[in-house]
């Protein structure tokens, strides 16, 4: 699976070049702009999402076999089933590995973003870099996730009955609650880490500029 470069981390305090502090902003302001993108970008929860309902779909691959096992266990069913194992484990282990990377990556891009809007700050072009819509919609919509995660692993057990479902049919619908609730999680995890991050490092105490006005000298 290939990974997305991200930016380079700002150059050490020795040999920082920047001419100016108008330069310095402008840099910190397109590696912000690409970061934040990267973290909290619509791109980034729809990447979630499908990833989600990829493993969904295996996990349902995975369900069926277990309850058609249940109901009967002849060599035509056991074959089926594993096929079907088989095919759900070539979507959910992809999608699974796939989340673990991006959960590695996210705590690089934090890290980005720390170094980066730490070099300096600019209230007026930081708002940008606030997210507000984007997050609020992503934080909405993981809520949602995480109550329907809930919601199924709660009721579906609760509410089964024996001769209605079958320990199988339970285990896969539970599976599913698992899914949603981990999907919601993760996006209300980068949302509120976004929002985190924008409170501490964008509007928090008054920064002390790397580069002075006089003539450019580093600290």
């Amino acid at each position: 699976m290939s990974r997305r470069p991200l930016p380079p981390p700002p150059p050490p305090v020795g040999i920082r070049s920047w001419p100016d502090r108008e330069a310095l902003l402008t840099d910190r302001a397109v590696v912000l702009r690409e970061l934040v993108r990267m973290y909290v970008g619509a791109g980034r929860l729809w990447t979630l999402w499908l990833s989600a309902a990829l493993c969904a779909l295996g996990w349902s691959l995975v369900g069926t076999a277990i309850v058609s096992l249940e109901e009967s266990y002849d060599i035509i069913t056991i074959s089926l089933g594993l096929i079907c194992v088989g095919l759900g484990a070539c979507f959910m282990v992809p999608s699974v590995a796939f989340v673990v990377a991006g959960l590695r990556e996210d705590r690089e891009v934090r890290q980005l973003l720390d170094d980066w809007g730490g070099l300096d700050r600019d209230p007026e072009a930081d708002t940008a870099f606030h997210a507000h819509r984007v997050g609020l919609v992503r934080l909405l919509s993981s809520y949602a996730l995480c109550a329907l995660g809930l919601y199924l692993c709660v009721t579906v057990p609760a509410g089964a009955e024996a001769g209605e479902k079958t320990y199988g049919m339970v285990a896969r619908d539970m599976g599913f609650g698992v899914i949603a609730w981990l999907t919601g999680l993760i996006g209300v995890v980068r949302a509120l880490a976004h929002r985190r991050w924008v409170a501490r490092v964008l509007v928090g105490g008054p920064a002390v500029p790397l580069i002075s006005t006089g003539g450019g000298a580093h600290r």
